[in-house]
């Protein structure tokens, strides 16, 4: 019945363009009256329980309403084409029969088109066919207009208020219906298209699907471009400012100045503020980017009671003594009890007082500190655990004892198993490490200063300075083999050829002569020796001269009875020098503010100065690997220099409060140590990796203890392959740390 009624209804629209046709077919005709009365018993027949309103081809609750909605207007423009396309064949063909046959099969084909439109036009056949005449009038009439076959469309007869508010009361679904004026007729709006006004009222899209803030989408691909969008010209109003602004403002200008235009001028506000107010609310922070509340007075406590409890009322006794503390550390308020609050006399020093916090307010700086709320546990840097550094020295093992005077001076035998040492007292002793027996002791009558053992396995020799003469001394440790080159070694018998010049030069800074006491070799040099150190090599030893200046530093040859002057010129007195491990030629001379590196086969060629930043350096030591370098200093600072990184420090260490006598670094495992003048040494751990982009890690392990307090530690050693450690005290103690 629906479609049958809906294709009806498609007929009746179609209807009047075809009216122009001068003959009609007789099918046509009767379907077209046959809808007509199938619409008017619809329409008689409201109240019918077989009829379902929602079926009628026109209201808003039909099932074709929604499919409507959708229908393009160009399917309906191009359905009105073939309507008055077959209009004209059917005038021109209409004496012809046989042509209405084929003119129902098109008229078919279009009510196939016109269900398939999606034009908005006809969403709604309306069943008034007036158009646009205003219903005014028929106001008077029994009619509101004609349908599309012509006849009147009679108006409902209206209820009277009463029944229509008991109608309306009844209905649940009034709130729904609409009434339609042009068609005489109560339209219900269904849940969907109440949910669209519903949206429409409160500003949103209509759908609920549509989403307002879609993400654009560029139309134009940017990435092949090579063109611009626009290849003309910019125009030359561009670049140059307008004429026709620069006229207007300037008449604005002028008017400004002449008085022609007034700027209303903003109100001042009345500067007031809450007297007793906080001033954390008050306007003085915006006002003020660096003002800062004045501190608070302390408020009142007990004890500034008119009748305070017996507790904070001093003694007799406790008064006498306030009278002896100085004036800052006397209580500046002593309660007292009274009866009652007129018997309370004026404060004696109430205006002092008031004096006193006028001062304190705008004299006394007041600074904002911005506090930050850091854990400090959190920038202690994470180091490892000293359990997997293991092994390094941490307790005493063995003392050599022999020695009356302060050890200065120690050195070790490369295969570890004796250790040489210096006294002020005159003496140089060789001991055994693991037993401490006193192997060999040789006596002079200065104080030693410094002792080095020959770092060549096969030449056990031993370097003693002191004052100004350098002793080089047959330890007579070795086979007879070894005895033998020794003694060949040391024999002056056949110094070198030299021209007189070099022989002026060389007898001005040093003279070999032989030490008939003890079959060696004595150097005795122009100035006093601080400082010596052997090549690894073996054969040259560097001899340090404060007080040499410019000739403070020479260089022995052992194997040709030769001193030799560096070509270089010395800018500070120097302090110690070292050879470097792995490069020959390289020397290293450290001055009381500065380290320099020398190349020495290229004429003394500098190759780096490396700024320590300290007070005076008082020795050094190079690591193994010879990129790394240690230095001391009398201030109780170490510096750790990176020699590939920076010439400034990698790392500064402030451990000892005292000056720092000596540094030395082990052979083979990764510790180095340090002593100073507070009677302790300090052992760390220091690991240098093959990988340049990481840096040396620094631990510091333990605190050695033992020496008294006489004099401190004067030098500390390593044992060549253990990780022992020996230290040379001022109580003329030698001590063998182990782990």
């Amino acid at each position: 019945m629906t479609k049958k009624s809906d294709g009806a209804n498609e007929d009746q629209v179609k209807e009047p363009k075809r009216n122009i046709v001068p003959s009609k077919s007789q099918k046509e005709a009767k379907e077209m009256k046959s809808s007509k009365e199938e619409e008017d018993l619809l329409l008689d027949s409201g109240t019918d329980s077989d009829y379902d309103g929602d079926s009628l081809s026109g209201s808003l609750n039909s099932d074709d309403f929604d499919s409507d909605i959708f229908d393009s207007e160009d399917d309906d423009d191009s359905h009105r084409e073939t309507q008055d396309d077959e209009g004209s064949d059917e005038v021109v063909d209409s004496e012809n029969g046989e042509e209405e046959d084929g003119s129902d099969d098109e008229g078919s084909e279009q009510r196939e088109v016109a269900e398939e439109s999606d034009s908005s036009e006809d969403e709604v056949t309306p069943r008034n066919t007036v158009g646009d005449v205003p219903l005014e009038w028929y106001k008077d009439e029994k009619h509101i207009g004609y349908d599309i076959t012509g006849k009147k469309i009679t108006k409902k007869e209206k209820q009277d208020k009463l029944d229509s508010f008991l109608a309306t009361m009844d209905d649940s679904k009034n709130w729904r219906k609409v009434y339609d004026e042009y068609n005489d007729e109560e339209v219900e709006l269904t849940k969907e298209e109440s949910k669209l006004i519903r949206r429409m009222l409160k500003g949103e899209a209509p759908h609920a699907d549509f989403d307002p803030y879609a993400p654009y989408v560029d139309w134009f691909k940017w990435d092949d471009a090579i063109h611009p969008l626009s290849s003309a010209p910019e125009p030359k109003r561009r670049f140059i400012p307008s004429k026709w602004e620069a006229k207007k403002v300037v008449k604005l200008v002028r008017a400004i100045r002449k008085g022609l235009i007034k700027f209303d001028k903003p109100e001042e506000e009345p500067n007031v503020y809450l007297l007793w107010g906080d001033d954390s609310a008050s306007d003085q922070k915006s006002k003020h980017l660096t003002y800062i509340p004045p501190p608070k007075l302390k408020l009142p406590g007990h004890e500034e009671s008119y009748n305070p409890s017996l507790e904070y009322i001093p003694s007799e006794e406790e008064k006498a003594s306030y009278e002896l503390m100085y004036e800052e550390d006397r209580p500046k308020f002593i309660p007292k009890r009274f009866t009652s609050l007129r018997s309370i006399p004026a404060y004696e020093n109430a205006l002092k007082e008031s004096f006193d916090r006028c001062l304190d307010l705008y004299l006394c700086p007041r600074v904002r500190k911005k506090r930050i709320n850091i854990d400090p546990e959190s920038l202690k840097p994470k180091l490892p655990s000293r359990k997997d550094l293991r092994p390094y020295p941490n307790s005493c093992y063995l003392e050599y004892k022999g020695h009356t005077g302060p050890v200065t001076s120690i050195s070790t035998e490369l295969s570890g198993q004796w250790i040489a040492s210096g006294s002020t007292d005159g003496s140089v002793r060789i001991w055994e490490v693991e037993t401490g027996r006193c192997l060999k002791v040789w006596q002079f009558d200065e104080a030693v200063k410094c002792v080095a053992w020959n770092p060549l396995p096969d030449f056990p020799i031993l370097a003693v300075a002191m004052g100004v003469d350098l002793f080089f001394l047959n330890t007579e440790l070795g086979t007879d083999e070894e005895q033998q080159r020794i003694e060949e070694l040391l024999r002056l018998d056949n110094l070198p050829e030299l021209d007189e010049a070099g022989k002026r030069l060389t007898a001005a800074i040093a003279k070999w002569l032989p030490d008939e006491k003890y079959r060696g070799i004595k150097i005795r040099h122009f100035k006093n020796l601080s400082y010596i150190d052997w090549h690894p090599r073996g054969d040259y030893l560097s001899a340090v001269m404060p007080g040499g200046e410019t000739r403070g530093v020479v260089i022995h040859q052992l194997s040709a009875h030769s001193t030799k002057m560096l070509p270089i010129k010395m800018r500070g007195l120097p302090v110690c020098t070292l050879f470097h491990p792995n490069h020959r030629g390289i020397f290293i001379i450290a001055t009381k503010k500065y380290v320099r590196v020398y190349n020495l086969h290229k004429n003394g060629e500098p190759i780096k100065k490396l700024e320590t930043g300290l007070r005076e350096i008082s020795s050094m030591a190079i690591h193994p690997g010879g990129d790394n370098l240690v230095v001391g200093s009398k201030e109780g600072k170490m510096c750790w220099f990176d020699m590939d990184l920076s010439s400034k420090p990698y790392k500064i260490l402030k451990n000892h409060p005292k000056d720092i006598t000596n540094v030395g670094f082990h052979r083979s495992y990764p510790l180095f140590a340090s002593c100073s003048e507070d009677s302790t040494a300090y052992v760390f751990h220091g690991k240098v990796y093959s990988d340049l982009n990481e840096n040396p890690l620094i631990v510091p392990l333990e605190i050695l203890r033992g020496h008294s307090s006489k004099g401190g530690v004067l030098d500390c050693k390593f044992h060549p392959r253990q990780p022992w450690l020996f230290t040379a005290g001022g109580d003329s103690v030698i001590k063998l740390y182990c782990h």
